[in-house]
């Protein structure tokens, strides 16, 4: 699958025991109030992108735990929706599957909190690297948000770099901080885009992006689950 960033919970950054519940949530900020909230995929849905991401790999069930750092039987209550995964064990398996779907591992958003704010220093964002992207995640220290932001190097530098295209449910924002670049989606000729420029999209739609500059472009992005 395509190098996008999988969303996690990326807020309470400590690890939290094995057997503690996690409803796995998009972070960022809270729907205006009376609005519905983003609805997560279920433990169903969330044990069969484990299960398929395994098996893509060809590992056991040993394999994996031992590659995440987790328990067999653990791994084998969350592929079959008995379990709701920690935090740490959600973190260890996008990394050792390399998960790199945004849209896995959601929280609800239901929150009573009103009122909130996070802020990110220059440079310390959260550090994702895939194949394609290198991600720095802001805003992380707050759960239950609707919009996921985070800065992104194309590292990326030919659409053959990409195994399929990138699709995940809701809409996205993107703006061009620096460099060159195209983005390509499955229904429209490639966007030749540089500093400066924005493109909002339906993230359903399958798309990706690579440099075309001699430096890597960098770019904001918003994730809005829907």
């Amino acid at each position: 699958m395509m190098g996008d960033l999988e969303r996690g919970e990326f807020g309470a950054i400590e690890s939290l025991q094995d057997d503690t519940s996690v409803t796995e949530a998009i972070p960022g900020v809270l729907a205006p109030a009376g609005a519905s909230q983003p609805i997560a995929p279920g433990m169903d849905e969330l044990g069969q992108m484990v299960r398929e991401a395994r098996k893509k790999k060809g590992w056991t069930l040993e394999e994996t735990g031992r590659h995440a750092g987790i328990g067999r039987s653990t791994l084998s209550k969350i592929e079959n929706g008995q379990t709701s995964p920690g935090f740490d064990i959600v973190r260890r398996l996008t990394q050792a599957l390399e998960l790199e779907t945004p849209n896995l591992f959601l929280q609800s958003g239901k929150s009573d909190i009103t009122g909130r704010r996070d802020v990110t220093r220059k440079g310390q964002g959260e550090t994702k690297l895939t194949a394609t992207y290198s991600h720095e995640l802001l805003c992380n220290e707050l759960t239950s948000k609707a919009m996921l932001p985070y800065v992104s190097t194309i590292k990326a530098r030919d659409i053959s770099d990409f195994g399929d295209w990138i699709r995940h449910r809701g809409e996205e924002f993107m703006y061009v901080l620096s460099g060159e670049l195209e983005l390509h989606t499955e229904h429209y000729r490639p966007l030749a885009m540089k500093a400066g420029d924005s493109v909002y999209y339906d993230s359903s739609m399958g798309h990706c992006c690579v440099t075309t500059g001699d430096e890597d472009a960098v770019v904001l992005w918003v994730s809005l689950e829907r």
